[in-house]
């Protein structure tokens, strides 16, 4: 499929992950063109999990495309993802463009032109499939941008025989904890809350709890990070402010939608606490005709509402919509 800017496509989608193969894949079954951009490479977000990361979901949860996902284990890996997101492109030959991000979106439905880095492309409609792992939720205290300051975490090696502080009460937070302390890090646990989410793998939680317990890994509840410094943080805890000696803070506190480039492409979000993109829950266009939302971007702050085994509906539905336009 040719990428010449003069080209007009059906659809163009916003993102190249999981869901985005979703509605690449509906565009193919119904005699559509598409064409797909990310900022970043193949499913990106995957990409930067971390290097030892186990999927919560089976193998068969993940499939797409009627491509058969066999992974070793009862639970996928990330190498396994990777792997297997690479041949669903190749069997569908998905038409993506990697390292372009979308800067723009103008004009109307059935006449959109979408701005790129590197050039202009024309679009009867738009999907916009960017998940929020982009867009870390900040501590926001002073010293957060010091270099030694992690929102993403790959591998624990680094970590090794330094002092940690771990930020967070879920999954991630957990994960990071359990496997830098097992590379001889010194681990402290910073939770905001007076305990760890009740969401937690049920594996896992045992684990991190007697440790915790032991004194192996040390720990702060009801808590917060209040500065941080090349060789230290201060820490508010119940019984007043705390110094730490610190060469690692890793953040592991959430991320959101990117909300200034959703407002940018015109897309209101609503104004209570969730700040959910507006959207249709039937056909999940936007407010803005012919702008569609599809994947966890469309659960604002909720992130845990959509996950790449229960979003991909949502192609289907935008694609009937779309049909019955013609």
């Amino acid at each position: 499929m040719s990428n010449n800017f003069n080209d007009t496509y059906d659809v163009l989608i916003v993102g190249a992950g999981p869901v985005a193969f979703s509605c690449g894949i509906e565009a193919t079954r119904r005699g559509l063109t598409h064409i797909m951009f990310d900022k970043g490479c193949l499913v990106n977000s995957i990409y930067n999990f971390p290097t030892n990361m186990t999927f919560f979901s089976t193998s068969e949860r993940l499939e797409i495309g009627d491509v058969a996902f066999i992974a070793h284990g009862f639970k996928p890996t990330r190498r396994e993802a990777l792997e297997y997101y690479r041949r669903v492109k190749e069997k569908w030959q998905l038409n993506t463009c990697q390292y372009e991000p979308v800067k723009d979106i103008e004009g109307e439905f059935g006449a959109f032109r979408v701005k790129t880095e590197k050039g202009t492309y024309q679009a009867r409609a738009v999907i916009v499939a960017t998940g929020f792992y982009g867009q870390p939720n900040l501590l926001g205290v002073p010293g957060e941008d010091l270099p030694k300051v992690k929102h993403y975490f790959d591998e624990p090696h680094p970590y090794a025989y330094h002092k940690i502080a771990v930020v967070g009460a879920g999954n991630s937070a957990v994960d990071v904890a359990l496997e830098t302390f097992r590379r001889s890090a010194e681990v402290t646990m910073i939770v905001r809350g007076p305990t760890l989410k009740p969401s937690v793998k049920y594996w896992v939680k045992p684990d991190i709890e007697n440790r915790i317990k032991e004194g192996a890994i040390k720990s702060h509840f009801n808590s917060r990070v209040a500065a941080i410094r090349e060789k230290e943080i201060d820490v508010e805890t119940p019984d007043g402010m705390v110094t730490l000696e610190n060469d690692f803070v890793l953040a592991m506190t959430g991320y959101r939608p990117d909300y200034p480039m959703l407002e940018h492409f015109g897309i209101d979000i609503e104004p209570d606490g969730e700040r959910l993109p507006v959207h249709s829950e039937d056909s999940y266009e936007t407010n803005r005709k012919g702008v569609f939302l599809a994947g966890v971007v469309c659960g604002g702050l909720r992130t845990g509402r959509w996950f790449i085994e229960n979003a991909h509906e949502h192609a289907t539905k935008i694609f009937d919509t779309l049909e019955s336009r013609k």
